[in-house]
């Protein structure tokens, strides 16, 4: 393999280890286990069950808030001043770290002494972490080929791969340590190393398995990525980077497509945000499936992402992402028509019979979707974004699209938590989804195919 195509899997191998991040962490695994968890503790202290699940849904809402905004404030700073200096790779090793202590810590969840302050504190550590390095390591896809037509496909691969590491780190997860209801894995198993279900800790064992991924799979990515020569000052400086955040944030009206395009990937990767951070929670809570459910639905969805990535990594090198963006987001918007029509007993408002498995099957359908969809939104959204950007400034770009990703993206998780408390509905608390992702679909009107630096 030539030493281009080595750096180009290295980069892939970022998505394989972080991804499990995603999948275990955020969505199928720890959020279902949080809600379930900070549920129970409601109930004990006497909050009606309903009532319980409701806030134990905004609670979540609120601890990712706090994160978004964390990272929405930091981001293009950091951008900036890695610009500057020339230099990622040492950041991309800080970041990596928080992302292991923080998905390490919640070993410490057990349900007897349960903290619902410190659950969220070690979690959005873990989640920050991840967040940062992934800002400055799409910052290198310009880099990966000289023709600027080959990025969706590389981003679609690469989208793909991190996909098939979250469905291999979930597979692991549900074979090997997950309990079901009757005490053994998906296979049949007694959790390894005598985990004891009564504490949660098949569970729990999330949080390092998911840190001890990263640490392997992240090898080759350093092994291969390196930073190339530059004649840019090495010394990191909070105010040269701030200045130039500056100078760039005035220009932006100047750069009307890329100013359309933050804005509108600010919406509907919040409202992708939203579904794949509540889908697990709702399907636990609406429908009363169990964490092992919720975890095959998982694999579902990241089968169907990993495969739509790549197919939408293909579309996208030969008509460009805008298109792929735009078809995404109306197949989330009637998805997530669907997912709020369920109930254990309707469909789209239709009545069904005791005990039918329509309500099951239709959302394992619509995780399918979000999957296929999302994965590709995502993917295009990444490429576009090489598009869009001053080709001098890529990590800070970058870092405003994490900006624009993370300045409401406390919105969606503070929407549901705040209507989820307002209603007492699981089912009404997700509404605010659409809303965020027909504005996204309202804003890329104005943004240009090739944007304004080309």
């Amino acid at each position: 393999m030539t030493a281009a195509g080595k750096r180009i899997w290295g980069w892939y191998f970022f998505d394989w280890a972080s991804q499990p991040y995603n999948t275990l962490m955020l969505t199928f695994i720890f959020g279902p286990y949080f809600a379930q968890t900070a549920t129970t503790t409601l109930i004990e202290g006497g909050m009606a069950p309903d009532a319980a699940k409701a806030q134990a849904q905004a609670y979540w809402g609120y601890g990712l808030t706090a994160a978004g905004l964390s990272i929405a404030v930091l981001a293009p700073l950091l951008g900036s001043v890695a610009d500057k200096t020339g230099q990622r790779i040492p950041w991309i090793w800080l970041f990596s770290a928080l992302y292991v202590v923080g998905s390490a810590g919640l070993w410490w969840t057990a349900p007897a002494d349960f903290s619902v302050l410190w659950a969220l504190f070690f979690f959005g550590v873990g989640l920050i972490g991840m967040e940062f390095a992934t800002i400055f390591t799409n910052s290198y896809l310009p880099e990966l080929h000289q023709n600027e037509n080959e990025r969706g496909r590389i981003s679609g691969s690469g989208w793909a791969f991190g996909y098939l590491g979250g469905v291999a780190a979930l597979v692991l997860m549900l074979v090997f340590f997950q309990a079901g209801d009757n005490g053994h894995t998906m296979i049949g198993l007694a959790p390894l190393f005598g985990l004891d279900p009564a504490t949660g800790a098949d569970t729990r064992i999330v949080g390092p398995l998911t840190a001890i991924w990263f640490i392997i799979f992240m090898i080759p990515f350093f092994l291969f990525v390196k930073d190339a020569k530059s004649d840019r000052t090495r010394r990191p400086s909070l105010t040269g980077g701030l200045r130039d955040l500056i100078a760039t944030l005035k220009g932006l009206p100047r750069s009307p497509s890329l100013l359309a395009y933050l804005g509108s990937s600010m919406f509907y990767r919040d409202a992708l945000n939203g579904m794949y951070t509540f889908g697990g929670i709702y399907a636990l809570g609406v429908l009363g499936w169990t964490i092992m459910e919720i975890g095959i639905f998982g694999i579902l969805a990241a089968v169907s992402g990993a495969v739509f990535c790549w197919i939408g990594g293909r579309i996208d090198r030969h008509v460009g992402p805008k298109p792929v963006i735009v078809g995404c987001c109306i197949t989330l918007i009637l998805t997530a028509g669907l997912i709020m029509s369920l109930t254990p007993n309707s469909v789209l408002g239709i009545q069904l019979a005791e005990g039918s498995t329509l309500p099951d099957i239709s959302f394992y359908i619509a995780g399918a979707l979000i999957g296929a969809a999302g994965g590709a939104l995502q993917s295009s959204s990444r490429n576009m974004m090489t598009f869009q950007a001053n080709p001098e400034r890529m990590t800070e770009a970058f870092g405003l699209f994490a900006l624009s990703g993370k300045a409401t993206s406390f919105l969606a998780p503070a929407l549901i938590a705040i209507v989820s408390d307002i209603t007492g509905s699981q089912r009404l608390g997700i509404t605010p989804i659409v809303g965020l992702f027909v504005l996204g679909l309202v804003l890329l009107i104005w943004v240009k195919p090739k944007g304004d630096f080309r």
